[in-house]
């Protein structure tokens, strides 16, 4: 059988390696292209049936559209379809030669800030579009202070709609001038600038020849060479337990495992670990994956069943971890968090808060601060935070957790705020430093 070969935008064939896998997230204002965007990243990498692309063409001559539109690859909702605009996250998955692609698709519109929190939280790269007419706007500050927020690794500044201002340089240089001084301010890394057309086409997948002035990049190239890792390879080894096995077949009379992701490090048979919030500690008897037993490690992001020397109470909601840095165990929690749902969060407020696989009542104390997204100063004298804004605020858990600080866990230094009596996420939190 002959190796099968995988297609490239430019034309040649190679067969495929070990390719490494991308988390990507888009944002920006209403009407700025995202949708566009990703349906031409999704056209020009050939990732589009044939009956797909003939159905978008018919639909763009039924509008009297001179261009395809390619947003309506991915606007998928009658609702979206309709007025014109992304409202839910959009996941779409794609590859090529380089590198394989989880790319989330998420809203422009203020209502939906909370959607774009969701599609961020787990990108390794965000690229924010901005209109090259309109430049910078609210809604591109609070996006880059979201993902400045979340820790995205990576920034990509997509000016799109270069066709309507004449691919003219100047315009582009002010927009990542304005864009540069406000993540210095944010402290978040420097980002990567590219003027595209989602369009035309134009620096999307393919070399512009009417920007010739532009010598970096296409975004796609930017995509499949930025550096990613998965897990840093020294991170003190994570999981919290989502299940405890305990088999009734009689072969597995004495099986006791506990399952769950590894969310950070390598857990390995013979190491000791720490229960918490408990505090006891024992040692790893043994590790197994599905179909395999006795593996010789587990690392992040592999699901796994550990097995323990010691017979300890041990629940959903615990976590293993590392003796070395392990994380504090507190009740009191201080964080910085985006407020998702339509009704204020308020002081005095009583909550869940689900933190990896435990979910505990806990109270808000306080709000600290709230955001100024034009000079990212925290405003104190709030006691309550609207749909969208982000502040810090101080909550008191019925129980103790265990935390990391965002900055160096963003698995285990993550929480969500849900409504008690009927279910709805509230709030998305990143715990600071000291709590």
């Amino acid at each position: 059988m002959q190796t099968p070969t995988v297609p490239h935008p430019d034309g040649t064939s190679r067969a495929p390696r070990t390719r490494s896998l991308l988390r990507l997230a888009t944002a920006g204002s209403v009407d700025d292209g995202k949708s566009t965007l990703v349906g031409r990243l999704l056209h020009d990498t050939r990732q589009v049936f044939a009956d797909q692309l003939e159905a978008v063409e018919r639909v763009s001559r039924e509008k009297g559209l001179a261009d395809t539109d390619l947003a309506l690859l991915t606007d998928g909702l009658r609702a979206e379809r309709e007025q014109g605009i992304t409202i839910d996250v959009a996941y779409r998955y794609f590859a090529t030669a380089r590198r394989r692609f989880i790319l989330a698709d998420t809203p422009g519109h203020v209502q939906y800030t909370r959607n774009m929190v969701t599609g961020a939280s787990t990108a390794q790269v965000a690229v924010v579009l901005v209109d090259a007419r309109h430049g910078v706007v609210e809604q591109t500050r609070r996006h880059l202070a979201v993902a400045a927020l979340l820790r995205v690794p990576h920034v990509v500044l997509a000016v799109n709609k270069m066709d309507l201002v004449d691919y003219e340089e100047a315009t582009f240089a002010a927009i990542t001038d304005t864009v540069a001084e406000y993540t210095r301010a944010l402290g978040a890394p420097a980002v990567t600038a590219v003027p595209v057309s989602a369009l035309r086409g134009d620096n999307v997948v393919l070399p512009s020849a009417r920007m010739d002035w532009h010598t970096g990049p296409t975004l796609l190239e930017h995509l499949e060479t930025v550096t990613v890792a998965a897990d840093r390879p020294h991170a003190p080894a994570r999981l919290p337990v989502q299940y405890v096995l305990r088999p009734q077949r009689a072969e597995f009379r004495d099986y006791r495992g506990y399952a769950g992701q590894v969310t950070s490090g390598t857990f390995r048979p013979g190491e000791e670990v720490v229960v918490l919030p408990s505090g006891k500690r024992t040692t790893i008897v043994g590790i197994d994956r599905l179909g395999e037993r006795d593996v010789p490690d587990a690392r992040a992001e592999e699901s796994v069943t550990i097995r323990l020397t010691d017979d300890l109470d041990i629940a959903r909601g615990d976590l293993l971890a590392a003796v070395a840095r392990a994380p504090r165990v507190t009740r009191e929690v201080t964080a910085t968090v985006c407020h998702l749902a339509d009704r204020p969060l308020r002081v005095g407020d009583r909550v869940l808060l689900r933190h990896g696989t435990a979910a505990v009542r806990a109270r808000v104390d306080s709000v600290d601060s709230v955001l100024d997204l034009e000079t990212l100063h925290g405003e104190p004298g709030a006691t309550s935070l609207r749909a969208n804004e982000i502040g810090r605020i101080t909550l008191r858990a019925a129980s103790p957790l265990p935390l990391d600080d965002y900055a160096d866990h963003r698995r285990t230094g993550s929480f969500l705020l849900v409504d008690e009596t009927d279910g709805t996420t509230l709030t998305a939190g990143m715990v600071g430093p000291g709590d």
